[in-house]
């Protein structure tokens, strides 16, 4: 695709907040055929589904967000000029063609498109069928903004294919793929990596963990867990798996305060052997695959570590690397944590919960990447760029 001037992309993204503000009841309707057709007893997707008046008002929010933001491309990385007199910019670029393949969410195809589109991408989105009418809806508002603004509709497209076309469409592209990012669980994430002729970049699984140190403060301690794990089940940066140190203080008393408290809130719960001996009305795991699990529901395992080391080793074995918070006054021990798990974000006293790009003040995210290449965390826009050198000369050859 041609690269666009910043002017021509705002006036787009301004284009798009009237016509979503404009087309809100429209939206609503499409969106309330999905639900109705939907089997409410995935609770986690269907959260994920409904689009209601504060989710329409958080796309706009999105799409000023990023049409504030300075343009990503064509920033000089680094500049040299060399003895034989040749200057090298590395400057920033577009990807070119992205694909994003994602479930449920239809306010992705709003945050997706957005960030492809002012990063100078052309995206092609590939919505679930249980948000089918949803997205085509909203694929309607990015076409109506970019032919307002005199640009092709091919900028943004959604793509409806079953799960034989997809894979048909991974392995021979009817057009060149610069990059994919398969938003979902690992079937999804091994069937792109599978079939996908292209980079991939994984929005992996959630997985959270979460370690309560000896020393750490117990009211705070509770205070965080609660949120991490109750606040949006439907999240992948919500809490599964809480670990604490035998050496708590009052360790049978606070296990069981926990596991009442938890309780109250509805989440249900499975133990390790040891906290099993306490906590006896639990169901003790028998397989432990079960610490490998992204739950997405009110649900989560409790263990008992001796110690951070023990901690940090169980986190980096099961975890998915997204987010883990350890739960301490020591910064000695906070910093050891941070500097040793695995994870694309690591917390000291705080909830998992924030893993994401708006609460980490990067804006609107494509996805939370658990890749290690090219960017992990929140990609934003500044991370939907690739980069090529520039090379000045003036009749230089190489001897």
């Amino acid at each position: 695709m041609k690269l666009l001037n910043t002017d021509i992309k705002n006036k787009v993204l301004n284009s798009m907040i009237s016509i979503i503000d404009g087309d809100r009841e429209k939206i609503l309707k499409a969106n309330s055929k999905d639900c109705e057709l939907f089997d409410k007893k995935d609770r986690a997707m269907y959260d994920r589904l409904v689009v209601n008046d504060k989710k329409i008002d958080g796309m706009i929010n999105s799409v000023r967000e990023i049409m504030e933001q300075e343009d990503p491309v064509g920033k000089t990385k680094s500049e040299r000029n060399l003895e034989n007199g040749l200057t090298i910019k590395n400057k920033t670029a577009p990807f070119g063609t992205i694909m994003i393949i994602y479930e449920s969410r239809p306010d992705v195809t709003i945050e997706a498109a957005v960030l492809a589109f002012k990063a100078n991408n052309k995206i092609l989105l590939k919505g679930g069928k249980e948000a089918y009418h949803s997205n085509k809806a909203l694929e309607a508002c990015w076409h109506k903004a970019l032919q307002e603004n005199g640009l092709d509709t091919s900028w943004i497209q959604l793509l409806h294919m079953n799960r034989t076309e997809t894979q048909e469409f991974l392995k021979n592209p009817p057009e060149k793929l610069d990059l994919i990012v398969p938003r979902g669980g690992e079937k999804l994430i091994a069937f792109v990596k599978e079939h996908a002729k292209c980079a991939v970049l994984v929005s992996g699984r959630g997985n959270n963990f979460l370690y309560v140190a000896k020393d750490a403060d117990w009211e705070k301690s509770i205070k965080v867990i609660l949120n991490a794990k109750t606040h949006k089940i439907s999240a992948c940066n919500a809490l599964d798996k809480i670990l604490i140190d035998s050496a708590v203080p009052d360790y049978e008393e606070k296990l069981k305060e926990l596991d009442s408290i938890l309780t109250e809130k509805g989440v249900s719960i499975l133990v390790d052997e040891q906290t099993g001996s306490i906590l006896s009305d639990e169901s003790v795991i028998k397989d432990e695959s079960i610490w490998h699990e992204e739950f997405l529901a009110m649900k989560c395992c409790i263990g008992t570590v001796q110690g951070l080391d023990e901690a940090i080793e169980k986190i980096n074995k099961f975890s998915g690397g997204h987010s883990s918070t350890v739960m301490t006054n020591d910064p000695d021990k906070a910093i050891k944590f941070m500097e040793q798990v695995d994870s694309a974000a690591v917390y000291h006293n705080a909830s998992t919960r924030f893993t994401d790009g708006g609460a980490m003040g990067v804006g609107a995210e494509l996805a939370i990447s658990t890749d290690k290449l090219h960017h992990r965390g929140p990609l934003g826009l500044e991370q939907l760029v690739t980069n090529k050198y520039y090379v000045f000369g003036d009749g230089q050859i190489r001897n």
